[in-house]
């Protein structure tokens, strides 16, 4: 069965965006792209819902080439949204149903892993729902103050495993959790 992976990043104050949508805080070096192409290189699908997909496929199509834009835009791509009109990115579909449902079928179909970047109430709603195999917290060493939580409409107590952590040289300690 495919694995589905949550990766995103958080300050310490738990928000994984600004209050304006701000990114600027994100470390992002050698090793955090190291990271990077690594999970993308294990995975085949990435999950998005609408306001990420919206800023992903503003960025990656015109980035500069390198091995990550290479698979942001080469990957097959899933668009979860009942309000966007069409998903016009490289191999991206759009899903206006049930998200769960997409998803337990995709993690019973054959393939590599499924990758869930950003999208915090996609994720959080799959989390939920059992169909989260890994989440990755991305934590940045910055406090920010506001903005959006990274696990905003959880509606009941999840527990959690520590399985992994990483410490990059920035500060930047990537925790690897799996549902208990």
């Amino acid at each position: 069965m495919r694995r589905v992976i949550v990766s995103n990043m958080m300050s310490l104050d738990g928000f994984f965006e600004g209050p304006n949508h701000e990114l600027n805080w994100h470390v992002v070096d050698d090793e955090f792209l190291a990271y990077a192409a690594d999970m993308l290189r294990s995975a085949d699908t990435i999950l998005f819902g609408r306001t990420t997909y919206e800023l992903m496929a503003n960025y990656w199509p015109s980035a500069p080439k390198d091995e990550i834009a290479d698979k942001m835009n080469g990957l097959g791509k899933i668009v979860f949204s009942k309000t966007l009109e069409k998903a016009g990115w490289n191999n991206c579909r759009l899903v206006r149903g049930n998200a769960a449902e997409e998803v337990s079928q995709l993690k019973k179909s054959p393939g590599k892993d499924i990758v869930i970047l950003g999208s915090g109430m996609l994720a959080s709603d799959l989390l939920q729902r059992g169909l989260i195999d890994e989440y990755r917290v991305i934590l940045n060493p910055v406090l920010i103050g506001a903005g959006k939580p990274l696990f905003e409409g959880i509606e009941h107590q999840l527990r959690l495993a520590l399985k992994e952590t990483k410490l990059l040289h920035s500060g930047v300690a990537i925790l690897y959790y799996r549902p208990r």
